[in-house]
């Protein structure tokens, strides 16, 4: 049992250490910064509540085109943001980064590491 628990122990640890590196890594500092930026960015932050909204709309009241149409507008605006796109970009490096380093785990241990088994608790 003791040597079950010096496992464990010894895997939290080495899990602290990734977490801190990841933490210190340019990748999640920008986006980190990135996200910041988003939060403080009135006009951009309610670009994307107003296309979400637009998008729950589409997706409650069925197919409409003219809510279609602002969603392309919104879209194009979004685009032409650059709050957005430097947030998409710092997200897009961080998920590469995460995907990276399943791919590593994986390939140490054998199997798919971060495998989705599908959802539901029951």
């Amino acid at each position: 049992m003791s040597q079950q628990v010096s496992n464990e122990e010894a895997v939290e640890q080495k899990l602290q250490t990734f977490i801190g590196t990841l933490k210190d890594s340019g990748v999640y500092q920008e986006f980190m910064a990135a996200n910041e930026r988003l939060e403080n960015d009135s006009e951009a932050k309610a670009l994307l509540q107003e296309y979400q909204q637009k998008q729950r709309q589409l997706q409650t009241g069925g197919f409409d085109e003219s809510v279609m149409s602002e969603l392309r507008e919104l879209q194009e605006e979004m685009n032409d943001n650059d709050t957005i796109q430097a947030h998409r970009e710092a997200q897009e490096a961080l998920v590469e980064l995460l995907q990276e380093t399943n791919e590593v785990i994986s390939e140490k241990i054998g199997r798919e590491f971060a495998q989705s088994l599908g959802g539901g608790c029951c």
